[in-house]
């Protein structure tokens, strides 16, 4: 996954190109950089800006824009008009998804907009986005309008649309109250998400929440668990904040949870396969990847709804959570008793040709038959699952799919276990390959 960032530079590296490029970092997708302007700044004053040449501006996205499969763009500090001309000859007609932060001031107080560039702003660059970011100011004069109320959010978010952003997430954390409270205007679908409110002045936050929010929507997530990813990572970024400098704090972009970072990662490539949805049962299909040495469903990341199949293409239902998944998971936990190093899994829809392939592919291949199953196992909800796979394990080494043929009312499948999701993944590209 590729992300440009187009913003200027910040020498604290609290905010801008340097803070973009420790997100995409931490959040393991590649970052490219065209620098909009230089900034002369610290943790406790803004002083100068010098603004980039719009033909360097303009080289320097010929460069990368010939040279790399940009995912998404993330549009930051451009300053003057003559770079927004700059960046709109280059982008107009462009099919990357651009995420666009609107950053007027910076924390310090220094200028990063032009008031004579706003009305180009609204004009060229607001149109081009696929997500346009404001915080409750930026907002306010985006709209014309005082924010004060969710109601107000509501036709703030409304009329930035109708300036011809696809999609609006106004940050609430200008706005009172004990939690912090984003919004998201969805194409005609609006929602929220609020978090706690952490009381501290910092450098960077904004910048986090964008970068963030453009690396998981290049990872392939929807945009509601992209901001919702989002949130989560700025508000982590705030919380190990650091008085590096005289002045305010910095943000601290973090690595989160590497298992769902390696689970999220595996799910994405998982979408993206060639014909894969043909694959996808009607129960729809679940992928997880568990803590070592897992004690219950708790211990084990899935979707918290399903990866379901719409027309030709997969979309992921849901979010990760830990005891998201009950049936895959239980099948994992079953499995990690007996053989610890066997961490994650996958179902899929099955196919007698695709077990005959699992088999010339030298994969280990078991099943058990539902219909042998006590009534007493039968009674309790989720026993069945367990019961399955201890009556497929009794070998000594653990197998790479497990499948059933189904059973009244239940639908046949295949599982396929491995130590990763990038090896499960293996596996399933090995099969259909």
């Amino acid at each position: 996954m590729i992300v440009l960032s187009i913003a200027g530079s910040d020498p604290s590296a609290g905010a801008g190109i340097q803070s973009d490029l420790k997100t995409f970092a931490t959040l393991g997708v590649h970052g490219l950089t065209v620098i909009s302007a230089i900034t002369s700044q610290n943790t406790s004053k803004f002083s100068k800006v010098q603004e980039i040449s719009p033909n360097m501006i303009q080289s320097q996205l010929e460069s990368v824009l010939s040279d790399f499969n940009i995912d998404v763009i993330k549009i930051g500090m451009v300053y003057k008009s003559s770079t927004i001309k700059a960046i709109y000859s280059e982008l107009k007609n462009t099919k990357i998804s651009i995420v666009l932060d609107p950053v007027f001031e910076s924390t310090t107080g220094g200028v990063l907009l032009q008031n004579e560039a706003f009305p180009l702003f609204k004009k060229l660059l607001v149109p081009l986005s696929f997500v346009i970011t404001p915080n409750v100011p930026e907002a306010e004069r985006l709209a014309d309008m005082k924010i004060r109320t969710p109601k107000d959010v509501r036709i703030a978010a409304s009329k930035i649309h109708q300036m011809g952003a696809e999609n609006v997430v106004i940050k609430g954390g200008h706005l009172d109250g004990k939690n912090v409270t984003d919004y998201v205007l969805e194409k005609t679908k609006f929602y929220s998400f609020s978090g706690k409110r952490i009381n501290r002045t910092t450098h960077g936050g904004g910048c986090n929440f964008s970068a963030s929010l453009a690396a998981s929507l290049a990872k392939g997530h929807s945009l509601k668990n992209a901001v919702k990813l989002a949130k989560e990572f700025s508000f982590k970024s705030i919380v190990n904040s650091q008085k590096i400098g005289k002045g305010i704090f910095v943000t601290k972009p973090i690595n989160g949870d590497e298992i769902e970072k390696e689970l999220s990662d595996a799910i994405c490539k998982f979408t993206n396969l060639k014909n894969i949805s043909k694959y996808i049962p009607e129960v729809q299909t679940n992928f997880v990847f568990s803590r070592k040495n897992p004690k219950s469903l708790n211990d084990i990341l899935g979707v918290s709804g399903r990866i379901v199949k719409v027309e030709n293409s997969i979309v992921v239902a849901g979010s990760l959570k830990y005891g998201g998944s009950r049936h895959v998971g239980s099948a994992v936990l079953e499995m990690a008793k007996k053989f610890p190093a066997i961490r994650s899994g996958i179902n899929i829809k099955y196919d007698k040709e695709f077990i005959k392939k699992a088999i010339s592919k030298k994969l280990s291949v078991s099943h058990y038959e539902r219909k042998t199953e006590s009534s007493k196992t039968r009674i309790k909800e989720g026993n069945t699952i367990s019961w399955g796979i201890k009556n497929a394990i009794k070998s000594s080494k653990p197998v790479d799919l497990i499948f059933h043929k189904g059973d009244l009312g239940k639908e046949p499948m295949i599982i396929i276990f491995g130590t990763t999701p990038n090896v499960v993944l293996g596996k399933l590209a090995k099969i259909i390959s």
